[in-house]
């Protein structure tokens, strides 16, 4: 299974980023499909997440009315539209995918390239 993330960069606080995450269309069809992110020092945390069939979503407290997951099917990716941005919201964020997976999942059995999101105050 593979996993291509891509999106991350430096934006200043209050601005926003989106972050793709793209994967095979038979990965994508039976697979949980959501982001975790890890800081400097700090355990890998989950982020936002699908369920195995697209049906469900779960967000961390930290992002909710922040953050949007969304997915296009015909493109087979996934995506994290980051708005409101904060200093604390600076980690290095990782796609990650498992079959027929929860929304919310503790961890990913696959997992993408990290993609360094920095946001300066």
């Amino acid at each position: 299974v593979q996993l291509q993330a891509s999106g991350g960069g430096l934006v200043q606080a209050g601005g926003s980023l989106r972050l793709s995450c793209t994967t095979s269309g038979r990965t994508f069809s039976s697979s949980a499909m959501g982001w975790f992110r890890q800081a400097p020092g700090k355990e890998r945390e989950f982020v936002a997440g699908f369920n195995w069939s697209g049906s469900r979503t779960a967000y961390a407290d930290s992002v909710k009315g922040r953050f949007t997951i969304s997915r296009d099917n015909a493109k087979n990716t996934v995506y994290l539209q980051m708005n409101s941005l904060k200093p604390e919201d600076t980690a290095v964020y990782y796609c990650g995918a498992e079959l027929y997976g929860a929304a919310e999942p503790t961890r990913y059995k696959y997992w993408g390239q990290g993609t360094l999101v920095t946001v300066s105050s």
